[in-house]
């Protein structure tokens, strides 16, 4: 097996994932908050869907799925076009409502798909490529889509446990 291979298993689990975690939901679950200050199931598979757009694509020199498939549009949220969410406020955690779980799904569907074929057109020597030096040591491909991968598993993980909270109260 080639590591390319390794990472297209690792982002389809959280595709599934995603769908687990969603799978019908009522739009009161997909928005509620477990406290003032917490994020919604809606928020964190908008948030990990907007980072592996932003970062799979960056690293790949792709446009966001986001910006070219009209996905900010349909999701019309008072946010900038390039919000990822990441240092959102709880006021900006609350701009993200949905009008239904499969606008979630379909964006992630979406994102995973771009993220697949970039993905299985990788050598080993890709890998290696830096695509950030904004850091020290600068980023190379590798750490970078393990860091979303790291990321993308952590929120839906979040996710999955704010459905149990909401399916047992």
């Amino acid at each position: 097996m080639h590591a390319k291979d390794i990472l297209v298993d690792a982002y389809t689990r959280i595709q599934e994932e995603v769908h687990a975690a969603v799978e019908d939901l009522t739009l009161d679950d997909l928005h509620r908050r477990p406290g003032p200050d917490a994020n919604s199931v809606a928020w964190l598979v908008w948030h990990l869907t907007r980072v592996q757009d932003d970062h799979v694509a960056g690293a790949f020199d792709l446009d966001q799925v986001w910006l070219t498939q009209d996905w900010e549009k349909r999701f019309g949220l008072d946010l900038k076009p390039r919000d990822i969410g990441y240092g959102h406020t709880s006021a900006q955690v609350a701009k993200v409502r949905v009008d239904s779980a499969d606008l979630l799904t379909g964006y992630y569907d979406a994102v995973h798909a771009q993220s697949l074929e970039a993905l299985r057109g990788l050598t080993a020597a890709d890998l290696d490529r830096v695509v950030d030096e904004n850091w020290d040591p600068p980023v190379t491909l590798a750490v970078r889509l393990v860091s979303v991968l790291s990321d993308d598993l952590q929120h839906v993980g979040q996710a999955a446990y704010l459905r149990g909270l909401l399916q047992s109260a």
